[in-house]
């Protein structure tokens, strides 16, 4: 092949989904084409993180392409691996798999790899590299030395290097001749790194001089000085060291994981237990969304969340603070909460969220679980401080951590390599992933795969620390929901009213009357049943959201297993006939009421006095206070007022569920580095590359492709959501009409790849690029027939 350029333009496209899967990051965004692609595929970012993903015998046969000379040949790579003929082809295939290798005959690193790893296998460079440095007048004093005799016929310096290499290919006698204790410095840096510190490195030292181990290693050439500071091992002294080895101790494969004791019929056990966790999860993340949705916390100045705001979820979830702070971040990054604005934001559910409660438990779940998993936040830094002792809120900048996806996925990979009924703990999961990935240890990694344990258990994904079928689903990227669905209880419609005002919920309830229930009766205790208690407090707070007592009644009933408890409809008709009596206004505030005895009491009622009400007429009191402070003044006495609009009609105070705008409603896709992109986001790039490739061949612009005549599609929302996942299973294109932001309609022909947080992601054929559309802009959909061109079956 001419360049590496070309040996990707020759790929299949499978081959170059293959590529794109192992590194998603080099589509992000989608390059013009495949000179692009070669270009980013070399960078240094790029290649960093390719080489980040390698097993360890997957790195070793690289840098053993760097080592060996060149052309490489197969035979002498297995040799210098040590390995199993089979075991090296499959790392040779994983190597140009990922786009880090190339050429069939001769295999060579692809461009930018040697450049990231300085000291393959632990060698420094070749004699005629690290000594290149040196002047000519101290290397011929070099080859003098170790000769006995002055270099005659050497003009300049590399012929001198030359004679110096043939010098050192044999160094078992000069190394003798070194000493025993340069010896022994020598074996420091025999299997890397190949560099050492000393002082003044540079000074000038001969045979005859050299007093120190370090003096007598430079004046026979076994050390070379890069630097006032710094020498260097040359690459055929540390391999004659080594015996001819390139690696100490290489495995073709890991060690078998450490499991606990297997114990047999645990499967059922670690269903049930990780379905729990699934639906715990759910009804967690519903219930804080909801809270947020009415009371929303403010967005701090720096970004994230206040501690207040996250003790005080907690609190209301009766979880701990990284709990609640892992439901939030989950929430985040499954598209149901945003920030509003930019300024004095608030925390709010998106319009996502509204979608995401028409889903049952078991959808809901997989998009919460999909979400954590290819999160790029680590929940668990919540409350730490970073490196510059500022405190690291949740939701906030600084729990983005780049390995934080990979090293979920990694873990539960090893935990799904695990024999069933013996799972794998924390310490066999980070020594299968110090082999797996060698280049990603340290102390972040070694927290991130506790955290990925402890969070996997609260979520769902795992029971008794095994990875549950469902969880294994998510992984692989298969659908979840029919592995989980059999495992959750099925929602009920029904409760039990009892005469002492609480009512029992025998399961989950269906959305609507979960809803309706939680405005209108306060949660007791939850567990395998809920109980909820009616209070004047809680009928109060219904009738404030616009509820009237006959629909309150109607509610209950309809969906009570036994009648209506007298108790219960007397609490309701009395609250409500007492509810709204007093109307409160702003002249800054007034009191209004079609009963002048009642204002009399007030008036004679001392603990009134802090209201500073004055009679305006036999049914109006006036008050310097606002609205707010005398509604709550007056309900203080044990009055039930309500607030009036200036018009006379009531003001619902309880304040409707906010939502924040989502973000930009179509964008060029952007995959984070590290994210787990499906196929057919693959599939999508694929195709925008060869277009690319074929406009720069032709030097003109891709032909597009033209939507259909006639004005955009419309159907109902929930209809075209349907349509929209229908085309995804089924691999179809769809005319879509799309709203822009100036409120403009337009055409598009989409493959759709995925519909997930509230937006459709695809290949937009009229744009010839991969791009996201946010599905409230969506104004319906019609599919098209094979052709797409032509509309068949619109809504």
């Amino acid at each position: 092949m001419e360049s590496y350029a070309d040996w990707l333009r020759a790929r299949d496209d499978e081959s170059l989904r293959t590529l794109l899967s192992a590194r998603p990051e080099l589509i992000a965004p989608v390059p013009a084409d495949l000179t692009a692609l070669a270009a980013r595929a070399a960078t240094p970012a790029a290649i960093s993180r390719a080489l980040d993903r390698l097993d360890r015998f997957a790195l070793a046969t690289l840098e053993a392409l760097l080592v060996l000379p060149r052309p490489v040949r197969i035979t002498a790579l297995r040799t210098a691996l040590g390995a199993k003929p089979a075991d090296v082809d499959a790392a040779l295939a994983t190597l140009r798999a990922h786009g880090l290798a190339w050429g069939a005959r001769s295999p060579q690193a692809a461009p930018g790899v040697r450049q990231a790893l300085p000291y393959p296998a632990g060698l420094g460079p070749p004699v005629t590299e690290v000594f290149a440095t040196y002047s000519r007048d101290r290397l011929a004093a070099l080859v003098t030395d170790l000769t006995g005799e002055e270099p005659r016929g050497f003009a300049d310096a590399g012929a001198l290097l030359t004679r110096l290499a043939e010098l050192l290919a044999a160094p078992g006698a000069l190394i003798g001749d070194a000493g025993d204790d340069a010896r022994a410095a020598l074996g420091a840096l025999v299997w890397g790194p190949p560099v050492g510190r000393v002082a003044d490195a540079r000074r000038p030292v001969r045979l005859d001089t050299a007093t120190t181990p370090i003096e007598r290693l430079l004046a026979r050439g076994l050390l070379a000085a890069e630097d006032d500071r710094t020498v260097t091992l040359p690459r055929e002294i540390a391999l004659h060291l080594r015996g001819g080895r390139l690696f100490q101790d290489l495995s073709a494969r890991p060690e078998p994981l450490t499991t606990a004791p297997p114990r047999p019929g645990r499967e059922d056990a670690v269903v049930r237990t990780a379905a729990g966790e699934a639906f715990t999860a759910v009804r967690l993340t519903e219930e804080l969304l909801e809270r947020w949705g009415l009371e929303p916390p403010p967005v701090l100045r720096s970004g994230g969340l206040a501690v207040r705001d996250l003790r005080a979820a907690a609190t209301l979830l009766d979880v701990e603070e990284w709990h609640a702070a892992l439901l939030a971040e989950t929430a985040f990054a499954a598209g149901l909460l945003t920030r509003s604005g930019d300024l004095d934001g608030e925390w709010l559910p998106t319009p996502a969220y509204d979608l995401w409660l028409m889903r049952d438990v078991a959808g809901r779940w997989s998009e919460l679980a999909r979400g954590w998993l290819r999160s790029d936040r680590a929940a668990g830094l919540a409350g730490e401080r970073d490196d510059r002792d500022r405190l690291i809120n949740a939701l906030s900048e600084g729990m983005v951590r780049g390995s934080a996806s990979p090293v979920r996925r990694a873990v539960l990979a090893v935990l799904g390599d695990a024999p069933p009924g013996a799972p794998a703990d924390a310490a066999a999961v980070r020594t299968r992933l110090a082999w797996l990935q060698p280049r990603r240890g340290g102390p972040l990694r070694d927290r991130l795969v506790g955290w990925t344990l402890r969070e996997a258990a609260v979520l769902g994904v795992t029971g008794f620390g095994e990875l549950a079928p469902f969880g294994r689903d998510v992984l692989n990227g298969d659908d979840p929901e029919p592995a989980l669905d059999k495992h959750l209880p099925e929602p009920v419609d029904k409760v039990l009213l009892q005469a002492d005002l609480t009512a029992i919920a025998p399961g989950p309830l269906v959305t609507r009357l979960a809803r309706e229930l939680a405005l209108t009766a306060d949660v007791e205790s939850t567990g395998g049943a809920t109980v909820y208690r009616f209070t004047p407090a809680s009928v109060r707070r219904a009738l404030d959201a616009g509820r009237t007592a006959d629909e309150l009644r109607d509610l209950l009933a309809h969906h009570s297993a036994t009648p209506l408890p007298q108790p219960l409809a007397y609490l309701i008709d009395d609250v409500a006939r007492r509810h709204g009596h007093l109307r409160v206004g702003a002249l800054t505030s007034y009191v209004r009421t079609d009963t002048p005895a009642t204002l009399d009491e007030i008036l004679a009622d001392r603990r009134a006095d802090a209201l500073r009400l004055h009679r305006l007429a036999p049914t109006v009191l006036a008050s310097a206070l606002g609205r707010t402070e005398l509604l709550d003044g007056l309900r203080a006495l044990g009055l039930a007022p309500v607030a009036e609009a200036p018009g006379g009609g009531v003001i619902v105070t309880r304040p409707d569920a906010q939502r924040a705008d989502p973000p930009p409603s179509t964008e060029i896709v952007r995959v984070r580095p590290g994210a787990d992109t499906d196929p057919g986001m693959i599939a999508a790039a694929v195709r925008a590359l060869r277009a690319g490739d074929e406009a720069s061949r032709l030097g003109a612009e891709h032909a597009r492709t033209g939507a259909p005549g006639g004005d955009p599609p419309r159907s109902p929302a929930l209809a075209t959501i349907d349509l929209l996942r229908g085309a995804v299973d089924r691999g179809t294109r769809v005319w879509i009409g799309y709203l822009d932001q100036q409120g403009q309609t337009s055409s598009r022909i989409v493959e759709p790849v995925r519909v997930e947080g509230g937006f459709l992601t695809g290949y937009d054929a009229t744009r010839a690029a991969v791009h996201r559309f946010a599905l409230h802009r969506i104004t319906g959909v019609a599919e098209l027939a094979d052709g797409g061109g032509d509309v068949g079956g619109g809504v």
